[in-house]
């Protein structure tokens, strides 16, 4: 046990020099010397990932704990691309995630302490359902829903700023999908009929997480957030086939996507609006489009081609070219 402790205490260190030596670097190349706020916020948020390495020594003695590693990665590479992007623009968007995932490392260290069991949780599983769904439907709302970007999935807080409740809405979902199914694993995965040589469960053991499946689908393509509802659909499939082992989810998942994305482009406009511009990018037509078009997909392929395969390196290139790149199109950043 010590031994193991050990080795994932050096995966975490190595993991931050990694992201120490990456935000050196960037900001060398960009602005020729270490910010002072970000050296003292780093500092901060590097302490709060060795509390969350070190609390579960004590309160969850049997966590898997190089997971912190592989979080510590990919957030710290995410925020140094977006601090990088900030460089160009004069914005301050990479310090206020660092803000958030303090908050966010607090949070997740008094769960440790004060959660002794998580699987209490199950007994609210349908409580996080109705908030899933709540926040799903908030951006609908007169008042505090706001439209950006052809997509009505932000709400306003006054002085606050704005937010994807659906970000939220994913845990929520999530949680109740996997207490669900743990549930009644056994019920489905006997089975009921069998429907052109696959086993299907019965309606009744699949009934509730289908309706709140299809609600949460159907909000998100109605508010235009073709991407969070094919998350959606690739978390449920997936969680279909961990909790019943059988194979022919995956090939139910694959038909209802070919037969519901088809549907979708011919039924709702903007959907089939992003289809024509994924197949067809560089046509003049679908790329001065103000909305739905691929300007954003063209220049992001754009900065992926000037890159090569190796890439300009960290602070170089012109990422901040490409449209919204800090948040909806961080690979074409990353790539370049």
């Amino acid at each position: 046990m010590m031994a193991t402790r050990l080795k994932q205490f050096g995966l975490l260190l190595f993991s931050m020099l990694i992201c120490g030596v990456a935000f050196f670097q960037m900001f060398e190349r960009t602005t020729g010397g270490f910010p002072q706020n970000y050296l003292w916020m780093l500092a901060f948020v590097g302490a709060l990932f060795l509390t969350s390495w070190g609390l579960p020594l004590r309160f969850q003695p049997y966590a898997n704990q190089a997971i912190m590693c592989c979080v510590m990665v990919l957030t710290g590479t995410g925020i140094m691309m977006i601090a990088r992007i900030d460089q160009d623009l004069n914005t301050s968007v990479a310090f206020k995630q660092l803000l958030w995932l303090s908050i966010a490392l607090v949070l997740a260290n008094l769960l440790v302490i004060f959660m002794k069991d998580y699987r209490v949780l199950r007994r609210f599983s349908y409580v996080s359902m109705v908030i899933g769904l709540v926040l799903l439907l908030s951006p609908m709302l007169p008042v505090i829903g706001s439209e950006q970007y052809g997509a009505r999935i932000w709400v306003k807080i006054p002085g606050l700023g704005s937010f994807q409740p659906s970000e939220f809405a994913k845990l929520f979902l999530a949680f109740f999908f996997a207490s669900y199914l743990y549930d009644h694993r056994d019920q489905l995965a006997v089975g009921g009929k069998k429907v052109l040589g696959l086993q299907l469960p019965r309606i009744k053991d699949l009934g509730p997480i289908i309706v709140v499946w299809i609600v949460s689908m159907g909000v998100l393509v109605v508010q235009h957030d073709l991407g969070t509802s094919l998350m959606f659909f690739a978390m449920f499939v997936s969680m279909l086939y961990v909790a019943t082992g059988r194979t022919s989810w995956i090939v139910i998942g694959f038909i209802a996507f070919a037969v519901g994305a088809f549907a979708a482009a011919n039924i709702f406009s903007h959907v089939g609006a992003r289809v024509d511009a994924w197949l067809h990018p560089f046509d003049s037509a679908q790329y001065n489009k103000e909305y739905g078009g691929s300007y954003q997909l063209v220049t992001g392929i754009f900065g992926l081609a000037s890159g090569g395969l190796m890439g300009t390196g960290l602070g170089q290139g012109h990422p901040s070219l490409t449209p919204i790149a800090n948040s909806d199109y961080i690979y074409a950043a990353l790539g370049e």
